[in-house]
């Protein structure tokens, strides 16, 4: 539980980041010796306790917005940590065990670890949520690698030095085990060629000669309980009109507003979609904004969540749909099992996933868009980078969450995807936080919550230049077959006769 407790302060909006790096001691310590069933005991209570108090907002939401009591708020809440927790057990798990047959769990733990978090983000939909590499964010030379890695190589990193300084620490109390000499030469190797990869990365000199892109965001802070009230659609209308002609007084090429900024079918109402229309001549410049969308599919009516793409002209000239739906918050799973459960996303019925990437052409350049809970998912963003998007724009309503550490450890995430692919990631969000990432990981301006705000810049397109975008997560299939390998080795020995 201490290690569980360690985990989560190393997360925002506690960021003690560098408790990551010692967090697994405590856990470690009480696996010495243990069995098999022991050991995914304690890695499981390490991971309940860790994602009990980092999901703790999921009640937030699910009462609040989902209309839902507390008597099936918190079992929802508690069977997601249940979830999550079980890669944990399974990690110290496969540890042990190959510790049994006599494989170093200064091998096996980070491995598996990471083999676990890679099976986690696809699995049931995915969840690569508050992954421990996360917790670094804005570690900048350490992060670099993450355009080799991922954020597996960092999560990699931090669970290796938590087992080198165990191990020194029992050499040093006088338990009678040797010094981890070769593992911690390993691990100097590995950090200080992190480092000098990241402060290398960081001190290049920028091989785009594209000319910049001044940008403006504009955090409209809608309050989640009137967004999609009619009666608010006007007072909507002028607020992001009000905040986008301030934004845009020195000039401007694209405009980015949040997720679901204009609450209605910008498809059906004329007026209201001249208005935008209007606004992008009077400023001359794209705006983007998210809308909720509709259209045939095999006869039957599909709404989509939704940005759409008008140009300096006034002309839609592009629509972008969302690909991974959020499970209960867009749409209900098995509905048909679970009629009690209330879809979050109020107002429209529930949404169905766009089919393809579309990438959004904004004159000099061409744009990858992440809607919402999509910036948590590496794929995505190299889908559309590897298609030739040369900057991400994550717009996201966020205000669902509440005044919890939600929106700060979602944040955290996308910084990763700008590093990942070595192109700037764009955020702007209904109620924070709004904010413009350069390509690698640089939080160049962010807006607190709950206000009304815009962020203006001048941002390059990335260079596209990662070999994450090649290989993907090869690294982390590396670990699976690896982790693969030490369990059939570790049963292999057990069931030799000795």
């Amino acid at each position: 539980m201490v290690s569980g407790a360690l985990i989560a302060l190393s997360f925002p909006t506690a960021g003690l980041s560098l408790l990551a790096w010692i967090a697994l001691i405590p856990l470690l310590i009480s696996l010495e010796r243990v069995s098999l069933r022991q050991a995914f005991r304690l890695g499981f209570t390490c991971g309940l306790t860790a994602y009990a108090i980092i999901l703790y907002w999921i009640n937030i939401v699910v009462t609040r917005y989902g209309h839902l009591p507390w008597a099936v708020s918190i079992p929802l809440y508690l069977a997601l940590a249940v979830w999550l927790a079980l890669f944990y057990g399974l990690a110290t798990l496969i540890a042990r065990h190959g510790e049994s047959a006599g494989v170093k769990q200064v091998f096996t733990l980070p491995v598996a670890w990471v083999a676990l978090d890679f099976f986690r983000s696809f699995l049931l939909s995915g969840f690569p949520w508050a992954m421990l590499g996360h917790s670094q964010y804005r570690i900048l030379p350490l992060i670099q690698i993450a355009d080799l890695t991922g954020v597996y190589g960092i999560t990699f990193l931090i669970v290796l030095t938590n087992v080198v300084l165990y191990r020194v620490l029992r050499a040093v109390s006088g338990a009678g085990v040797p010094y981890p000499a070769k593992s911690a030469f390993l691990l100097l190797v590995l950090f200080t060629a992190t480092l000098f990869y990241g402060f290398n990365r960081l001190n290049g000199e920028d091989p785009v000669p594209d000319p910049a892109l001044r940008v403006a965001l504009i955090q409209g802070n809608i309050d989640q309980d009137i967004k999609w009230s009619p009666d608010f659609q006007e007072q909507t209308m002028a607020i992001y009109e009000r905040l986008t002609r301030e934004a845009a007084r020195g000039g401007v090429d694209l405009v980015v507003w949040p997720e679901s900024a204009v609450p209605f079918f910008f498809q059906d109402q004329p007026r209201q979609a001249e208005r935008i229309r209007t606004l992008a001549r009077e400023i001359n410049a794209f705006i983007l904004f998210g809308s909720p969308a509709h259209e045939l599919r095999n006869n039957t009516r599909t709404f989509l969540n939704s940005a759409f793409l008008v140009a300096p002209s006034g002309e839609t000239v592009a629509r972008g749909d969302k690909l991974h739906l959020v499970p209960f918050g867009e749409y209900v799973p098995l509905n048909h099992l679970l009629p009690f459960v209330n879809k979050l996303v109020v107002g429209i019925g529930d949404f169905s996933p766009g089919e393809h990437a579309v990438l959004l052409d904004v004159g000099r350049t061409r744009v990858g868009l992440l809607v919402c809970y999509e910036g948590i998912f590496p794929e995505l963003a190299r889908e559309y980078v590897r298609n030739g998007a040369r900057i991400l724009v994550n717009i996201t309503n966020d205000a669902w969450y509440g005044r919890s550490s939600a929106p700060f450890q979602h944040f955290s995430i996308a910084v990763f995807r700008a590093v990942e692919t070595r192109t700037p990631l764009l955020r702007a969000a209904n109620t924070g936080i709004t904010a413009i990432i350069d390509q690698n990981g640089h939080i160049r301006t962010m807006s607190n919550l709950f206000q009304e705000d815009y962020r203006t810049s001048e941002i390059k397109p990335g260079s596209g230049d990662s070999l994450y975008l090649k290989i993907g997560d090869s690294p982390a299939w590396l670990c699976v077959i690896i982790t693969i390998g030490v369990v059939l080795f570790a049963r292999f020995r057990r069931k030799r006769p000795q």
